[in-house]
């Protein structure tokens, strides 16, 4: 029993010991961070007796000269529907304030002292084109008092500002944003505001700053490019007031990064219309002219209803992007048109329309060579009685004897007599049975007509006089047979030289189309670089990324 007792003594007596030291380092450490006194007494002499809602000057008729600066931050969005600009930013204000002045010397050397800016006169500056939102700056932070009386004060906002889009390049655009800035009571004979850089560079006047916005802690836009922040002092009398109003525009030129939309509008714009430039190239035999045309006319405008989410609802102007879906749909509605048209040409029959001579001479004859087709020689050719009955019998071997008859007499029968008698003829036998051929048919017409001296008035048998005439009706409907067939394909070809100039006339529209309206936006040709990226530090330094 006693050892257990000793050993509870034993604890007890540590944990106490445990607990004074405890004690004493939190006694220590009060007595180490206690307020300094000096600057307790320095704040209750200033603002015991001061009044934030008088303006802090020694008499009335002086002028407090605020300066004032922007620190961007971030740009947070910029809603092209609405017109409406988004900014965090810092405001950077500082002033000199009479009443609170000090010696340093009387306070141990205090210089400076940070205090609510609730508490102090602040200059009423608000953001005159304000378009959601507080005018003012609602996040009170804390103001720092020098002891000349400058007071300098750094609250951070977001203001919603308005500022006029202008989508007549959309996606290849720039904007050109601003924030007004100025006093709402006081006049320029009580407030006087000035940028706060101003007159630190020799070669700008005190209304005009170019880096009038301070990029250095702003974080990059995935979206827009900074590419020049100017800030300018303007002076304004309102109809209401005689006294002058001095104000500050701060400058936001911006331009878009376009890859986003070039790879997810344009291309895809590009590719359905340069789609349509094949229906002219499937041939019209195939059927599907029309449905192909139809096709990539209702893809184009089922994604045209996706694309009208991104681009701006505005009347004010056509966007650029919207200016080349209407012309690509208004194309492609003329490729189904004259789709429409080409097979109306090629499925037209010799029994329904026939076909007039300029129609013959310009596109059968001319527009081939122009168009660089190879076309049969036979169609070409200028004597139309020819190639009617030769062109569609060389197709068939079964007919290829009879394909000369129309032309066996035109040549001479002086091929037998040694002079080359069928020209262009490699072999000789070939040439002889085809006068043969054409000997006995002419026998059979001078039979049947009877104008051959020898048989005159003779009366040749029933049974041989129709073979005669049931082999030339045969000959004769074969004839037929062949030219209306050969306007047929007549017809064919007209088609498909009417298919080969509209693909050369569509697709040159399509290219030049598409070129002057897609580089119309001058910032294309621009080289001006953004400046956002080459004056920031955030990133700059940045730590390494969690694994």
């Amino acid at each position: 029993m006693s050892e257990a007792l000793e050993s509870v003594i034993m604890m007890v007596t540590a944990s106490v010991i445990r607990l004074v030291i405890t004690c004493l380092v939190v006694i220590m450490w009060i007595s180490m961070v206690e307020a300094n006194p000096d600057a307790k007494r320095l704040y209750d002499d200033l603002l015991s007796n001061y009044n934030r809602l008088i303006r802090p000057v020694a008499n009335n008729t002086d002028k407090i000269t605020v300066r004032m600066g922007l620190k961007l931050s971030q740009l947070v969005d910029l809603d092209l529907k609405n017109q409406i600009l988004t900014t965090n930013l810092w405001v950077e204000t500082e002033w000199y304030d009479d009443k609170l002045r000090w010696d340093p010397s009387e306070y141990g050397g205090v210089g400076e002292i940070y205090v609510p800016s609730e508490i102090i006169w602040l200059p009423d500056i608000i953001l005159y084109n304000n378009a959601d939102g507080n005018y003012h700056i609602t996040t009170m932070t804390k103001a720092t008092l020098y002891h000349d009386g400058l007071v300098k004060w750094e609250p951070p906002a977001i203001f919603k500002s308005s500022c006029d889009i202008d989508v007549r390049y959309f996606p290849f655009d720039e904007q050109t944003c601003w924030l007004k800035f100025g006093s709402w009571t006081f006049d320029g004979f009580q407030i006087d505001l000035v940028h706060i850089h101003a007159n630190q560079s020799s070669n700008e006047s005190s209304d005009h700053v170019e880096q009038g916005i301070d990029l250095t802690e702003y974080y990059i836009n995935v979206e827009w490019d900074i590419l020049r922040v100017p800030a300018e002092r303007h002076v304004k009398v309102y109809a209401c007031c005689p006294e002058p109003y001095p104000d500050i525009f701060f400058y936001l030129k911006i331009r878009r990064k376009p890859l986003f939309y070039i790879v997810n509008l344009i291309i895809p714009c590009v590719g359905i219309f340069y789609l349509s430039i094949l229906v002219f190239y499937l041939p019209a035999q195939s059927g599907e002219k029309t449905a192909l045309a139809i096709a990539i006319l209702v893809s184009q405008t089922l994604y045209f209803t996706l694309v009208i989410e991104v681009i701006p609802a505005t009347s004010l102007t056509l966007p650029l992007l919207g200016r080349y879906l209407l012309f690509s749909m208004v194309l492609v509605a003329v490729s189904v048109c004259l789709a429409t048209i080409v097979l109306n040409l090629h499925y037209r029959k010799p029994s329904t329309h026939r076909m007039p001579t300029w129609v013959r001479n310009v596109l059968i004859q001319k527009m081939p060579g122009i168009l660089m087709m190879r076309v049969p020689k036979q169609v070409v050719k200028a004597s139309f009685g020819l190639r009617r009955s030769k062109y569609l019998r060389q197709a068939d071997p079964t007919l290829a004897e009879l394909a000369e008859e129309n032309q066996a007499t035109t040549h001479s029968y002086n091929g037998s007599n040694g002079h080359n008698g069928y020209s262009g003829s490699h072999d000789k036998l070939n040439g002889q049975l085809k006068l043969h051929l054409d000997s006995i048919f002419s026998g059979f017409q001078k039979l049947i007509s009877g104008s051959e001296d020898g048989y005159s008035g003779r009366k040749l048998p029933f049974v041989i006089e129709k073979t005669i005439h049931n082999i030339l009706f045969i000959k004769t409907h074969m004839q037929r047979q062949d030219e209306f067939d050969a306007e047929d394909q007549d017809w064919g070809i007209v088609a498909m030289v009417l298919d080969r100039m509209f693909l050369w006339v569509f697709g040159a529209a399509a290219v030049v189309g598409s070129t002057m309206i897609l580089t119309e936006s001058p910032s294309l040709f621009e080289s001006t670089e953004p400046i956002d990226a080459m004056i920031t530090t955030i990133g700059v330094d940045a730590p390494p990324q969690f694994q």
